[in-house]
């Protein structure tokens, strides 16, 4: 696995009052809610720094994805998004993280957003999503 975070994905209760306060509260750049036109797909992005993204989720949506059970903070609540070049690579990473001593807890597959993506809890039990994106160019 390559050491690079493309996506910190935040769980969060409210994604319109969640918005207003990193969009306006915080004044980071955002195209606004995206995704509207999926059940579970309505997210706001935000630009970080080289490439990277703060994503915020309704916790409810992380949960239908990841096939963990909503509760009170748990690991629905925070994800950590690991984008890689292809699907093939996607199995890799999983493969690797799983020969690691990681909980695949959601096998790769294909997603309602074009993409391919798999779920592995880590020792402590943070949740990671190892996705590609046919829409996403990564740089070297």
């Amino acid at each position: 696995m390559r050491p690079r975070i493309t996506v910190i994905t935040l769980g969060v209760d409210d994604l319109e009052r969640s918005l207003r306060f990193y969009r306006d509260g915080l004044g980071l750049p955002t195209q606004g809610i995206v995704g509207t036109e999926f059940e579970h797909g309505a997210v706001a992005f935000f630009d970080l720094q080289a490439g990277v993204k703060l994503a915020i989720w309704p916790r409810k949506n992380i949960s239908h994805d990841s096939g963990i059970s909503e509760g009170p903070p748990s690991p629905t609540a925070f994800t950590l998004g690991h984008n890689v070049a292809s699907s093939a690579e996607v199995d890799t990473v999983m493969e690797q993280a799983g020969n690691a001593g990681a909980k695949i807890v959601k096998q790769a597959h294909a997603t309602f957003w074009g993409g391919y993506a798999g779920y592995f809890q880590d020792l402590d039990g943070h949740l990671w999503e190892i996705a590609w994106n046919p829409h996403l160019h990564l740089a070297d």
